[in-house]
């Protein structure tokens, strides 16, 4: 018997249960009947963010921004890049901290872009700064295989 797993919903946010073998089937919602991985970051406020970081089971990784932010723009490419990489093996989401200060506060973010890398509600990691795609990407394994 294999390990379900809980996935949050990007369109309607109801927590699925997913065999772990099938997370490469291109599951869909159970409640909405939506993909539940569409390889690009998912926006979220600060409620949704709570619940894609706290009920997913796989890894999430954060985008901490604002729109004003020249190297968050700079960065944006590159985070699209990756959600289309590392899906369906971890959810890929963007935090705008001007619309939701409370939690960029709560997670003590002081420079954007910052990026936090979660598991199961934990903060595994956080790197401030651009990096190119292979440096995220080594970044994350590093960080997963440590959590290991």
């Amino acid at each position: 018997m294999s390990q379900a797993l809980h996935l949050v919903c990007p369109h309607c946010e109801a927590v699925n249960r997913i065999p772990q073998q099938r997370l490469t089937d291109a599951p869909r919602c159970g409640r909405c009947h939506h993909d539940l991985f569409t390889g690009k970051p998912l926006a979220v406020d600060g409620a949704s963010f709570d619940r894609h970081v706290n009920r997913n089971d796989i890894p999430v990784l954060v985008d901490f921004w604002a729109p004003w932010c020249g190297p968050c723009k700079m960065f944006a490419p590159t985070f699209e890049q990756a959600a289309a990489r590392l899906e369906p093996n971890m959810r890929l989401i963007k935090l705008d901290t001007e619309q939701a200060p409370q939690a960029a506060a709560q997670h003590g973010i002081r420079s954007i872009p910052t990026l936090g890398l979660f598991l199961r509600g934990r903060e595994l990691t956080r790197q401030s700064g651009v990096m190119d795609l292979g440096s995220l990407t080594r970044w994350i394994e590093q960080a997963l295989s440590q959590a290991a």
